[in-house]
């Protein structure tokens, strides 16, 4: 037995004292913030090419067919013999494998897609005539994996072919550092979308004023500029071909110190809407496929917005006491907060002869992030028997491949299989594989159901 002490026994005051910095004054915050600032454009610099971009690397023979393209190597290196319109690829040495960029992936995809075997799937499900599916992954605990678990879904989907639109409702605007994006100010986050929605009603609010013969309230500059602002204005490209991104940074936080302000000054205002129905306006909907919320780790205005507009609703946490605890409470303030607006907008709706409002999600599942068997089984089997069905069985190992990419502000997806051993690449690629296809289920399933909805209405 050690009889060293613990390090906490015998600390000097001296000592301590002489080791101690100056009182930290309001100003050591911007000190602190710079420092940061210099360290992440530094770090996020690693993933940039020679213009200061983002780039994404390209994928082999081996990637192409094994996880984009069902068919085997040799055919698919025949059918681009016979068709040399179709893209060739790059070789990094004479007579090695043959690279590809992600758009001439999708072009080959499509040709497989209208040539190739029925029996396959070359093209994700998509029905036509139904708008994207909106998807919002939250959590009112940080460090649960929300951000990275949305990232790698929409990369996910990416790669699988369907059209992708991001939009980071969280000021810290990690997702936004993710795709690359560049957010000047407030005004090229979604922060606009919400103040046109607000005046617009309040100009509806002030034509109903005049008709009653009482005097208009005006619109302030913020407000008027709004309305002005559609959403094709925020969407930027990024470096994937089929992903865009509606980005954030921290001016997005005024928002909900504003949003309340509005609500105040326009009661009937319906501010959870906001988001949904100023998407749909400007033909978002018709533009994706899939559409995925970041939200902010609370439960704020954002977040309201964010949930409100989505069809599916992930919910990531870790197989741990204490995220199991706070994501119970998290879905308790949901049923609190939905309920309290449905129970304030029905009383109105009754006494007006009005439809109510019921909210309602196409699916909610919970998923288990940052997974450890050995350590966790025993935790995950008990969550899993608490929660059923709302918890995916499917868990999301921690693997080196997802460390390394994280170290390099990126992706599990973007990292070059070259850079690991196969194996760890194929492993550590596995479980993200996994939780797509559980997401995938799930934005299938949903789309049929309201496929067969639709038709049977029309009937």
């Amino acid at each position: 037995m050690s009889s060293e002490q613990p390090p906490y026994f015998n600390i000097d005051p001296d000592r301590a004292l002489r080791d101690l910095d100056a009182p930290v004054a309001t100003a050591g915050f911007a000190e602190i913030a710079t420092a940061c600032n210099r360290g992440r454009a530094d770090l996020a610099s690693r993933g940039m090419d020679e213009s200061g971009r983002k780039s994404l690397r390209l994928f082999s023979t081996w990637e192409i067919t094994r996880y984009l393209i069902p068919v085997a190597t040799p055919h698919f290196r025949r059918v681009l013999k016979a068709h040399p319109e179709l893209p060739q690829g790059r070789s990094e040495t004479e007579g090695g494998a043959k690279w590809f960029t992600l758009d001439e992936v999708l072009r080959l995809r499509a040709h497989f897609a209208a040539e190739g075997s029925k029996t396959k799937e070359y093209l994700p499900y998509r029905p036509k005539d139904l708008p994207a599916k909106m998807v919002a992954v939250a959590n009112f605990k940080g460090g649960v994996g929300k951000t990275s678990t949305a990232a790698h879904l929409a990369m996910s989907a990416a790669l699988d072919g369907y059209r992708v639109l991001v939009v980071d409702l969280d000021s810290q605007g990690s997702m936004t550092s993710i795709f690359g994006g560049e957010v000047e100010d407030e005004w090229k986050t979604v922060f606009p979308l919400l103040a046109r929605h607000y005046a617009r009603h309040q100009r509806r609010e002030n034509q109903g004023r005049m008709d009653r013969g009482e005097a208009p309230l005006p619109l302030d500059d913020t407000l008027s500029e709004a309305l002005d602002v559609t959403a094709d204005k925020l969407i930027q490209k990024t470096h994937w071909p089929n992903i865009d991104l509606i980005g954030a940074q921290l001016n997005l936080y005024w928002s909900e110190f504003q949003i309340p302000v509005w609500r105040m000054q326009g009661r009937s205002w319906k501010l959870w809407d906001a988001l949904t129905e100023s998407l749909e306006e400007d033909g978002v909907l018709d533009d994706y496929d899939v559409i995925f919320l970041d939200t902010p780790p609370a439960l704020g205005y954002l977040t309201i917005n964010g949930l409100a507009a989505a069809d599916i609703l992930l919910v990531p946490l870790g197989a741990s006491f204490l995220e199991f605890d706070s994501t119970g409470r998290f879905f308790d303030m949901l049923h609190s907060t939905f309920a309290s607006i449905e129970e304030g907008e029905n009383m109105a709706a009754r006494a007006l002869g009005r439809e109510g409002v019921a909210f309602e999600w196409d699916a909610v599942r919970a998923i288990l992030t940052r997974y450890d068997n050995a350590q966790q089984g025993e935790l995950a089997g008990l969550m899993q028997a608490y929660l059923g069905r709302t918890l995916s069985p499917q868990r999301q190992d921690y693997t080196a491949l997802i460390g390394q990419a994280g170290e390099q502000v990126a992706g599990i997806y973007e990292a070059d299989y070259r850079d690991f051993n196969r194996e760890t690449y194929v492993r550590g690629r596995a479980t993200f594989d996994e939780t797509y296809a559980a997401f995938k289920k799930l934005l299938i399933g949903t789309w049929r159901r309201d496929e067969i909805a639709a038709r049977e209405a029309a009937e």
